[in-house]
C-alpha cells in the first residue's frame, strides 16, 4: 500500500484537512494495491479537475470538497419501520426481555436490513451486547461499541500443561511486570509497535490528538472483563492449527483499543446524531453514511482502533513470552465490537458484531466463561441466518452491581481455590456467578460453530476496582 501522509499530500496540493483526511482513508481502503506513483498521479488528477470525478465510485466524496457541493454532511430526520428485516434468535430462552426489545428497535432502523441475537446477549447501551445488523451503507458508531475492535488471542505454546504447575511463581511474577490494567497508566517500559506511527493517526485532528495517549498505552488493557491469563488448552483431534491433539500450555488474553476506541466512538456518535435526527428513545442509534465524509472518516478511524487493539495483544503476548522463554506454536485471534463490509444475498453491507464472534465457514474464534471456566477454541459454520457470527463470551446473568452484592471476596476466593485458579487483582463483580453457564452457551450455538479445543485457566490477571 502507498505510504503516503499528509505532508506528502500537502506537496501535491492538497493543503485542506478535510481532504487529505479523506484522501487518506479512500487510499486506504481501495487503493491497497496501487504504487505511490499511481496514486499521487489519480489524487493530481482530481485536484486539477474535481468535477471529472464527480460520479467516481470511490473518490466522489473527495471531489466535492473541491467542487463545494452541499448537503452531504447536513442533517436528516428519519421515521422508524413499521416492517423489519429478519432476525434469529439463538438461545431464546436465556436472553433477558429488555436485550430482545432492544434488539426488535434496532431492528426497525431504515439502513437494517437483517439482524441475529446470539445465545450470551444481554442488555447493552443502543444494541444489546450479542447483538449482530446487517446496515446497508451505513456504519452505527454504537452498534460497534465504545471498545472498538475489542478482541480474544490466544497463543498455543509447545510447552506442555505441566509448565503452569512448575514454573507458577515465574507466571505470576510476569502477569504483574509486564500487563497493566486501568484507565491510565502505561507499562513500565514503552514498547515500540509499527502502529503508533501509523499515517492514520495523521489524517484527522482527533486522531493527531490521540496519538500520543495511544503510544502511551500500547501493550495495556482496561477495566471490567479484560484479562490475560495462562492456562492449559487441550486441542481436540483433527484442530485446524495441525497440531497433535493433547494438552499445552497458552496464553489468552481479551481487551481492546483503550482510549483511542472510546474516543472515537463518542466523537463520531455525536456527529451521527447531529446528522440523522431520529426518535428520542433509539438517538443513540444513529448512523452515518459512507456518502459522508464523516462516514468515511469513521470508518477508516475505526479500522485504525481495531488495528491498535490487535498491536495491544501482540505486545502483550510478545512480552510474556520472551519473559518466561517460551515456545509459540499457533496463534488464533478474532475482533467483537467492529463492522465488517461483507456481501449480504447479493449486497454489500457492513456487519455489525457488538459482542459477537466473525463465525464464517472455516474461520477460528475463542469463546470464554468466565475466570473459572472454560473458554473455547471454535471454528464457523458460515451460516447466512446468523450473519456468520457467534457468541464473544458466556455473556453477563448479572449487573455488576448486582454481582457486587451477591459476591463477598471470602467466598469468591473459596471458589477460585476450588477451580485451582489464582487471581491477580480482580473484583466481585467479575465473579464467575456473574456470568451465564458457558456450557449452555455453547450447547445453543452447536449450529454455527464446529468446538475445536478447551481452555482452562489457571493464572488470571485483571484491574482491581
Amino acid at each position: 500500500m502507498s505510504n503516503l501522509r499528509p505532508k506528502d499530500l500537502s506537496k501535491i496540493g492538497y493543503t485542506n484537512d478535510k481532504a487529505r483526511s479523506i484522501a487518506i482513508a479512500v487510499i486506504s481502503k481501495h487503493y491497497k494495491h496501487s504504487s505511490r506513483e499511481e496514486i499521487t498521479e489519480l489524487l493530481a488528477a482530481l485536484l486539477q479537475n474535481p468535477a471529472a470525478f464527480a460520479s467516481h465510485e470511490f473518490l466522489q466524496p473527495l471531489a466535492e470538497v473541491f467542487t463545494g457541493k452541499p448537503g452531504r454532511d447536513e442533517f436528516r430526520s428519519y421515521t422508524l419501520k413499521d416492517e423489519t428485516g429478519p432476525l434469529k434468535i439463538y438461545g431464546a430462552r436465556g436472553i433477558e426481555a429488555s436485550a430482545r426489545k432492544q434488539m426488535e428497535t434496532a431492528m426497525s432502523l431504515p439502513v437494517v436490513i437483517s439482524g441475529a441475537l446470539m445465545p450470551d446477549a444481554h442488555t447493552g447501551y443502543g444494541l444489546p451486547i450479542g447483538g449482530v445488523i446487517a446496515a446497508e451503507n451505513a456504519l452505527i458508531p454504537y452498534a460497534v461499541g465504545m471498545d472498538i475492535g475489542c478482541r480474544m488471542a490466544l497463543t498455543v505454546f509447545a510447552e506442555g500443561a505441566a509448565y503452569n504447575r512448575r514454573f507458577s511463581y515465574q507466571i505470576k511474577e510476569a502477569l504483574k511486570t509486564y500487563t497493566h490494567f486501568g484507565m491510565e497508566g502505561s507499562l513500565e517500559t514503552l514498547p515500540e509497535h509499527e502502529i503508533t506511527d501509523d499515517k492514520r493517526f495523521a489524517s484527522t485532528e482527533l486522531l493527531r490528538r490521540l496519538q500520543h495517549k495511544a503510544a502511551r498505552q500500547l501493550g495495556t488493557s482496561g477495566n471490567g472483563n479484560h484479562f490475560v491469563e495462562f492456562g492449559t488448552v487441550e486441542l481436540f483431534t483433527g484442530n485446524s492449527l495441525g497440531l497433535a491433539p493433547g494438552n499445552y500450555m497458552a496464553l489468552l488474553s481479551h481487551s481492546g483499543s483503550r482510549g483511542l476506541g472510546a474516543n472515537i466512538a463518542q466523537h463520531y456518535t455525536q456527529i451521527a446524531m447531529h446528522q440523522c435526527r431520529l426518535p428520542k428513545h433509539v438517538r443513540s442509534l444513529a448512523w452515518l453514511s459512507l456518502d459522508t465524509w464523516a462516514g468515511i472518516e469513521y470508518h477508516m478511524a475505526m479500522n485504525l482502533a481495531g488495528d491498535y487493539a490487535r498491536a495491544c495483544h501482540q505486545v502483550i503476548h510478545a512480552g510474556l513470552s520472551k519473559a518466561l522463554g517460551l515456545t509459540p506454536l499457533a496463534l488464533v485471534e478474532n475482533h467483537h465490537n467492529f463492522a465488517w463490509e461483507e456481501e449480504l444475498n447479493g449486497k454489500k453491507v457492513f456487519v455489525h458484531r457488538k459482542g459477537a464472534t466473525p463465525a464464517h465457514e472455516g474461520e477460528l474464534g475463542i469463546i470464554p466463561g468466565s475466570m473459572t471456566t472454560a473458554a473455547y477454541l471454535v471454528r464457523g459454520k458460515g451460516i447466512p441466518e446468523s450473519l456468520n457470527s457467534a457468541s464473544h463470551g458466556a455473556g453477563r446473568a448479572m449487573s455488576r452491581q448486582r454481582a457486587r452484592e451477591n459476591m463477598t471476596q471470602s467466598a469468591l476466593k473459596k471458589m477460585l481455590s476450588a477451580a485451582g485458579v489464582t487471581l491477580i487483582g480482580g473484583s466481585t463483580e467479575e465473579n464467575p456467578m456473574a456470568y451465564k453457564d458457558i456450557e449452555t452457551v455453547m450447547a445453543a450455538q452447536t449450529e454455527l460453530v464446529y468446538t475445536e479445543g478447551r481452555f482452562l485457566p489457571s493464572v488470571v490477571r485483571m484491574n482491581r476496582e
